[in-house]
């Protein structure tokens, strides 16, 4: 018999919660519980420039007021640098990952071409062995260089358990930054060891990070730990196609509260348009459990059209 699953939500306290926000949790959410499995919270607040005081709170008290339960205590990454120093240095050992003098302009003015997947630009290995040391590379930028990790393979293939088989080419994806150079580790490297330290098994979010589940495998890879099963699902876009932003009006949390939306509105209307029940109803996560199938979601993007009617 194989073993409860073990997953995670995993918000960062950069901003409020937004309807795109609620239904990934939701779903994380019912794909762990509907099978009895352990469902772990960790608050992404290591984009220290980013975190709003306050925003973790707000988020633990948020998910609480949709119905939306976790196990185990809450975990930081802001209090784990000890466990991605000590990943830093192994990769560094193994030779994965090289120091980098690069400013992000400059890499955008060497880039060839743009990443296709979000707009960010393709590292063209200019530091990519340059330099003998880090100390070297601090010293070519005037300041302490970054890590970065280097593809030694030229393709990363895995079955994701929504979009099934992808490809990725790594000359796409192109070698990336694991640690900062204010020595903060980098949001592919913190979450591949934080999921490994907690023991989940499977990661289920927005489809916007299929191109970070191809990095985040070549860490586990080189790390020597087990890989997660992965599911991304679509996401919240406006009328026009496109993910939700400002231009499709306030989405947030707060701005649903305020006007008295409750907790089973959104969640009821989130079920039907997702389309995990047959009609419109209002309810909360835990009367979802029962018929629960990932597979009756659509596949395509799930479109708000200004309010919880349709």
């Amino acid at each position: 018999m194989p073993k409860p699953p073990i997953g995670r939500l995993a918000p960062s306290p950069t901003g409020v919660i937004h309807l795109g926000n609620i239904r990934s949790f939701l779903l994380a959410w019912l794909d762990i519980r509907s099978r009895n499995g352990t469902l772990l919270l960790r608050v992404e607040d290591l984009d220290s420039p980013r975190v709003k005081k306050g925003s973790a709170a707000q988020l633990i008290a948020d998910l609480e007021w949709l119905g939306l339960d976790y196990d185990s205590e809450i975990v930081f990454q802001s209090q784990r640098s000890t466990l991605y120093e000590e990943a830093l240095q192994k990769l560094i050992g193994q030779g994965n990952v090289y120091p980098c003098a690069c400013s992000r302009r400059e890499i955008e003015l060497a880039a060839s071409a743009p990443h296709a997947e979000d707009g960010s630009t393709v590292y063209p290995l200019t530091c990519y062995q340059r330099f003998s040391s880090y100390g070297e590379a601090s010293e070519c930028a005037g300041r302490p260089a970054c890590w970065r990790f280097h593809f030694e393979q030229s393709n990363i293939r895995f079955t994701d358990g929504f979009c099934g088989d992808k490809d990725f080419e790594t000359k796409s994806l192109s070698d990336f930054i694991v640690s900062k150079n204010n020595g903060e580790a980098a949001y592919q490297l913190a979450v591949v060891v934080d999921d490994a330290a907690q023991g989940v098994t499977e990661v289920l979010r927005g489809d916007d990070l299929l191109d970070s589940a191809a990095r985040q495998i070549a860490i586990y890879q080189a790390l020597g730990v087990d890989v997660p099963t992965f599911k991304h699902v679509p996401l919240v876009a406006g009328e026009d196609g496109k993910r939700l932003a400002k231009r499709h009006g306030d989405t947030s949390l707060n701005h649903f509260k305020q006007h008295n939306v409750s907790p089973q509105k959104i969640i009821g209307w989130l079920a039907y348009a997702s389309g995990l029940t047959r009609d419109l109803h209002e309810c909360l996560p835990q009367q979802l459990l029962g018929d629960f199938d990932l597979k009756k979601l659509d596949a395509k993007p799930l479109v708000w059209r200004g309010d919880f009617t349709t």
